[in-house]
């Protein structure tokens, strides 16, 4: 049977810097790299543990790239009440791009949640 996610009040995703990040590596095909740093926020009543992510990265030209995985940069971060996770990656794009994602957890109670990453750019350098 599909497991069922739910939303939680107080659970939250900041993008809090998305930067061309030239000095990275990044194929010939792709070869402007972007740096993000987002941050998970618990301020719900309960501890949750984030176990895995899909992200939506779609090309201005029409192209769409669908990431999945488990954990968040190869951990799963617990955080209690009133604690934040920030991590940051990074992704090589062609050309400008917007991407967008969810983080999939569980409560200490078991419950199945979710928490939206809100939709940030990737915009070729000038």
């Amino acid at each position: 049977m599909p497991v069922s996610f739910a939303e939680i009040p107080g659970l939250s995703v900041t993008v809090d810097q998305v930067v061309y990040a030239p000095q990275l590596n990044a194929p010939p095909d792709k070869p402007y790299p972007f740096a993000y740093y987002l941050s998970i926020h618990n301020q719900s009543e309960e501890p949750v543990t984030i176990l895995g992510r899909k992200w939506i990265v779609t090309e201005s030209g029409g192209g769409t790239l669908v990431v999945e995985g488990d954990g968040v940069v190869g951990q799963m971060p617990r955080l209690e009440p009133g604690q934040t996770f920030s991590y940051n990656s990074y992704h090589v794009i062609g050309e400008p791009c917007r991407a967008s994602g969810t983080f999939f957890g569980q409560t200490d109670s078991g419950r199945a949640v979710y928490v939206r990453v809100p939709e940030f750019q990737m915009e070729l350098p000038a």
